[in-house]
């Protein structure tokens, strides 16, 4: 696989409750791995954005098995996988493979059935990629953020740049 096809994500949204669960289901995917900052929350923060807790709802109600996924610490994610009633991984280590590994023999699923939805080129669409998961990359919930993130933020824009031409 080539490093700009590790780099392309399958869909690219604006946010996660832009992203449809009929078109997921007819895709064949059962199982979503969802990063927490930036993608679900703003980074740092607690509150949801608007749309985003009634969507996750609405995946459970249709059956979709959800495991979070992050690089987070381990107190932040547990007060998301309570919150929400969904199993997670902090301190993930992304874009390395173990931890996506990990959620997909825990959700019981095949790499066929599963997307990796998350806010960074460089750890949620290339450690889903490496794995041939089926990716989506959301806008940031907010431009908070570590100042390494902002950092490579900057190199992010010009891949995306360059993989739309």
């Amino acid at each position: 696989m080539s490093w700009w096809k590790k780099l392309t994500p399958d869909l690219m949204t604006e946010s996660l409750s832009d992203i449809s669960l009929d078109f997921l289901g007819k895709k064949g995917i059962r199982g979503l791995i969802i990063d927490l900052d930036n993608t679900l929350v703003p980074w740092g923060g607690f509150e949801f954005p608007p749309g985003v807790k009634a969507w996750i709802q609405e995946a459970q109600e249709r059956g979709f098995k959800i495991f979070l996924v992050s690089n987070a610490l381990e107190e932040r994610v547990n007060h998301f996988r309570e919150s929400l009633d969904i199993p997670g991984i902090s301190q993930a280590q992304k874009p390395r493979r173990g931890a996506f590994r990990l959620a997909l023999a825990q959700m019981g699923l095949e790499k066929n059935q599963v997307a990796v939805i998350g806010d960074q080129l460089f750890t949620d669409v290339w450690g889903g990629n490496r794995l041939g998961l089926f990716t989506i990359l959301v806008s940031p919930v907010n431009e908070k953020e570590l100042f390494f993130t902002r950092v490579v933020r900057r190199l992010e824009r010009r891949v995306l740049k360059r993989l739309k031409a």
